[in-house]
């Protein structure tokens, strides 16, 4: 499947956000984001902010927004609305729920990896066993009950030696249990609306989709 492979700083002035897809480098003085004070990519003087954004607009922005925090194209997020829709419970809740329960962001939320886009890469790479067994597969969504732990053969990898060492400066969401001596993590519970501390008004999304 295509992904974009440009410039993701770009991705974050255009939602006027920053969406953490550089990981450490957002929480710095380096973030574009910042040093660019949030200009939309492209945008010459204040004449183009004033722009106005209708109905429609603001419903796709904030579409866009939530793809591009998952890391999602637009074919999967509409199979992933699909599934929300037959879901029994609130349309945009379970979207969201969905989406955290991506093993790449189950690994991000767990702290072993310093962005979704890093975790897509390391699970992609079999770092990661889901009950026991290697999951190479972003996508795959865990349910209440897996054990995701890191492989053997990975845990000497300078890369992982590093993460184990910021792991401990890290929080895992409620809905994990987190094992920071072994390096492993567990789904306790589904992901709840409260539990995405995350800037989404998931309801945009629901409205442009029932257009």
């Amino acid at each position: 499947m295509a992904r974009y492979t440009g410039a993701v700083c770009r991705l974050c002035r255009r939602e006027g956000m920053k969406l953490y897809l550089k990981g450490d480098r957002c929480y710095s003085g380096k973030c574009s984001f910042e040093t660019k004070k949030g200009h939309v990519p492209g945008q010459h003087g204040p004449s183009q902010m004033r722009k106005k954004v209708s109905e429609y607009g603001i419903q796709l922005r904030e579409k866009q927004k939530v793809r591009r925090i998952y890391g999602i194209q637009e074919k999967q997020f509409r199979i992933y609305f699909k599934k929300a829709e037959r879901q029994k419970g609130v349309t945009g809740e379970n979207l969201l729920s969905l989406l955290e329960c991506r093993l790449d962001n189950v690994i991000f939320r767990l702290g072993m990896a310093s962005s979704r886009i890093d975790a897509r890469q390391v699970v992609r790479h079999g770092h990661f066993l889901v009950n026991g067994k290697k999951v190479d597969i972003p996508s795959y969504l865990v349910k209440v009950g897996d054990v995701i732990t890191l492989r053997e053969n990975s845990v000497k990898s300078p890369k992982f030696v590093d993460m184990a060492a910021a792991i401990v400066h890290r929080t895992a969401p409620k809905w994990l249990e987190v094992d920071k001596d072994n390096l492993s993590g567990k789904v306790i519970a589904r992901p709840e609306r409260d539990d995405i501390d995350l800037p989404i008004n998931e309801q945009l999304i629901v409205e442009l989709y029932s257009r």
